[in-house]
């Protein structure tokens, strides 16, 4: 029941906020409250000051014993969302697929569905020798995809 309860805040939180997404919700051993979000524009710390307070301030500490964490998406945490994707367009992911394919590529567009990947290799000319450089495509589906990070640059 106090799951539920903290659930209906968070959503009514989220209603209110439309540019920030849920990404992970739990009410671990001992009320221990566990809230990982993301935004479209990205997330800053007064937007998880707001969805805190959206919780705290509507739960009775004498009735209910509780901790509560909220926090943003991590830099390196595996891309879980299809608002992720799109917010991303444009960057280099490294994505696993089920088949065990492993792609280094930019994103370059996403539907519901599927994302759009491309990227440059070198590969022997057809006649002669050398390489040259091709530019490759892919379409892979949200099914597909084991995992997806976004690759840092430095």
């Amino acid at each position: 029941m106090f799951k539920n309860t903290v659930k209906a805040l968070l959503d009514d939180a989220l209603e209110e906020r439309q540019d920030l997404f849920l990404i992970s919700f739990d009410v671990l051993e001992g009320n221990s409250i566990r809230v990982i979000i993301d935004g479209d524009n990205g997330v800053l710390v007064e937007d998880c000051m707001f969805i805190s307070r959206a919780i705290e301030h509507n739960l009775d500490r004498e009735e209910q014993d509780f901790s509560l964490e909220v926090a943003s998406a991590g830099a390196t945490t595996p891309l879980s969302h299809a608002r992720q994707y799109q917010k991303n367009i444009g960057r280099v992911l490294e994505v696993k697929t089920i088949d065990n394919k492993k792609f280094e590529a930019t994103l370059v567009n996403t539907n519901d569905q599927s994302i759009f990947l491309e990227w440059k290799a070198r590969e022997p000319k057809p006649i002669g020798k050398g390489k040259v450089t091709v530019k490759k495509e892919a379409t892979l589906s949200y099914n597909d995809i084991v995992e997806a990070k976004v690759k840092i640059k430095f």
